[in-house]
């Protein structure tokens, strides 16, 4: 019987042939698209590098520049420092020769005036600075000078009037009063250290005078 299936017929070899060349034409399209992904790949490779070492490079800078800036704030801080401490000597030197006078005005007789006045007792925890210190034989008085005086300056005071008997025991008998002194004073932190029972001291031109009124009550330590 014969065999009745159907079999195709056998490619010629000009259909291998141009089976093989367009194979081969699609191997070369691909070959070339890689090619071409892979430059473009390592242009951008290198154009990252050159943007990562730029923006190294302005990270350097800007650190340079922060390293910079904070040196210059540091040495401004310093002479501010340095000249807050003149100032505050210049003004202590304006105050001092006054003080005799104003508290004389007040009925407090000065007969000695002494200049940064110092005690530690380190077994108390206790230690204080005077900048202007005055003395009779009943009373005394401790004048802070500042070139601008401060709410805290006024506290800072109060906390050296309760060291002061403590650190000074020879002056235990003596009723002791508080004086803030400064060129600047804020009416607001001038009314603040009068209601803390300070004397209040102000330079205005060559003269120095209190700004309590005459009928002041000051506190005694």
């Amino acid at each position: 019987m014969a065999d009745s299936a159907h079999s195709d017929p056998a490619p010629t070899l000009e259909e291998v042939w141009r089976l093989f060349r367009e194979t081969d034409l699609k191997f070369k399209e691909t070959d070339l698209r890689f090619k071409e992904t892979e430059r473009w790949m390592k242009e951008q490779a290198t154009e990252f590098d050159r943007r990562l070492e730029e923006t190294n490079q302005q990270f350097k800078e800007t650190n340079q520049q922060f390293k910079e800036t904070d040196r210059r704030f540091k040495e401004t801080d310093r002479r501010i420092g340095e000249l807050g401490g003149r100032l505050g000597d210049f003004v202590e030197g304006l105050i001092k020769p006054s003080v005799a006078r104003l508290f004389q005005e007040r009925g407090i007789p000065i007969h000695k005036t002494y200049s940064d006045v110092s005690a530690s007792k380190p077994d108390l925890g206790l230690a204080t600075q005077i900048d202007l210190f005055v003395v009779n034989d009943v009373a005394c008085a401790l004048i802070e000078v500042k070139s601008k005086l401060s709410v805290d300056d006024v506290n800072a005071h109060l906390e050296r009037m309760e060291k002061f008997k403590p650190l000074f025991p020879e002056y235990a008998d003596k009723k002791a009063f508080g004086a803030v002194a400064a060129m600047v004073i804020p009416e607001d932190v001038a009314r603040y250290a009068y209601r803390k029972g300070f004397f209040v001291i102000t330079q205005r031109g060559d003269v120095a005078e209190m700004l309590n009124d005459p009928g002041f009550e000051p506190r005694a330590w």
